[in-house]
């Protein structure tokens, strides 16, 4: 049997927190995936994959509180950097490429403003404007009561159809690895992105010096055309690709174009 790249291991970066780590080593810059919010290491599978097997070195893990790694007793987009830190300065990996894929996309521009990166891809997710007036609302009555009942297929199906009315293979066993969470931290862990505003909090923008691969999709509710064009008008050097049949997850629902324009930005770093 071939083993699964994306099993990982539990890397300890301090007292009792442990993230799951899947790196492979290789050219460089290395590729480091960051998913979003109810997310984990999985969301990036089809991209994992794809470059580990053209020999580029790649990373991706669980977020603390997601997935297959520990909680936070508190969380905080300063613990996540912090920790994000630790695991590249453990590896050894330097002026990394960060893929972000909606709420991580606030955690590589935390990054990015302190450390240096070779390039940012942001999917389906910006740096203010995060939260529609519908998310706070519905993510609330999941963490206390929808949670609970997730394990339901039915209703499990309709959060899936919230998320992309895509079917395919790959998006099946995207909803197979990436259920909705019925873990309650995976909604704490949410819970700091509400009201993120890059601009408020620095005044310096280091980050918008690095070139940058904007992605969206035109069936997404959370992240407009409008938002990736005003969010890759920041930088300085940026592309903003658009999939006007694509939804929240297009690195999943179009994996094969998503990785070729990648591959493509790439090469002009």
């Amino acid at each position: 049997m071939t083993e699964d790249l994306l099993q990982g291991k539990p890397v300890n970066l301090r007292g009792d927190v442990h993230l799951q780590v899947c790196h492979q080593e290789g050219d460089k810059p290395a590729l480091v995936f960051l998913h979003g919010g109810l997310g984990n290491r999985f969301n990036w599978r089809y991209q994992y994959e794809f470059f580990a097997q053209e020999g580029r070195e790649v990373l991706v893990y669980d977020l603390a509180g997601h997935g297959d790694s520990t909680p936070y007793s508190r969380y905080s987009l300063g613990r996540h950097r912090r920790d994000l830190n630790r695991l590249l300065s453990a590896l050894k990996i330097e002026n990394p490429i960060l893929c972000c894929h909606s709420y991580g996309v606030p955690l590589g521009l935390e990054w990015a403003q302190k450390h240096a990166v070779k390039g940012m891809i942001f999917v389906a997710g910006g740096t203010h404007d995060l939260d529609p007036w519908w998310e706070i609302p519905s993510m609330k009555l999941l963490k206390w009561v929808g949670r609970h009942l997730l394990h339901l297929p039915s209703l499990q199906n309709v959060a899936n159809s919230l998320t992309s009315n895509h079917t395919s293979a790959t998006m099946e066993r995207f909803f197979a690895e990436s259920p909705t969470p019925t873990d309650i931290h995976a909604y704490h862990a949410l819970e700091i992105f509400w009201g993120y505003n890059f601009f408020k909090r620095y005044q310096n923008k280091k980050a918008f010096e690095v070139p940058v691969l904007v992605f969206t999709g035109g069936q997404d509710s959370t992240f407009t055309k409008e938002m990736g064009d005003e969010l890759a008008s920041h930088f300085h050097h940026s592309k903003h690709l658009h999939f006007p049949a694509a939804g929240h997850v297009l690195m999943v629902e179009y994996e094969q174009e998503f990785n070729r324009a990648i591959q493509k930005w790439i090469q002009y770093l």
